[in-house]
């Protein structure tokens, strides 16, 4: 799946209940999080829940791995994954998540706990791309 189709598909069903159900779906689209890597240092600060990321360049783009122990946080991880990963850092620079997400309606319907958590995972993403 890309990260259009999510998006279209979020706009598509008819109710919260099924775009949180979907997002629970889309969190097995991430690839699995190493045990080992869950440690302070992947540890992202600002979620409710537990967030970890590791993130890499290999050729010029991002191998990033996300990973909650939140089911629709995980969800959501999804969706910056697959906005972001294996982009290269003049991509991730120039997405503006929020606008992509707007028809969506989306981060509306996140609590202020889970859009702030969102936001940070966010920034260090996008952190990485202005990393030399």
């Amino acid at each position: 799946m890309t990260f259009a189709e999510a998006l279209e598909t979020l706009q598509l069903l008819p109710d919260w209940e099924s775009r949180y159900g979907f997002l629970i779906e889309l969190a097995k689209v991430l690839p699995p999080f190493p045990e080992a890597a869950k440690n302070e240092a992947n540890f992202v600060k600002g979620c409710t829940a537990q967030v970890w990321m590791t993130g890499e360049f290999t050729e010029e783009k991002l191998q990033l791995k996300l990973a909650s122990d939140a089911l629709i946080v995980q969800g959501l991880l999804a969706l910056l994954w697959l906005a972001f990963n294996g982009k290269s850092r003049a991509e991730i620079t120039a997405i503006h998540l929020p606008e992509l997400l707007a028809p969506t309606h989306l981060l509306n319907h996140l609590s202020p706990n889970r859009r702030s958590g969102f936001a940070a995972v966010t920034y260090r993403i996008q952190e990485l791309g202005t990393r030399n």
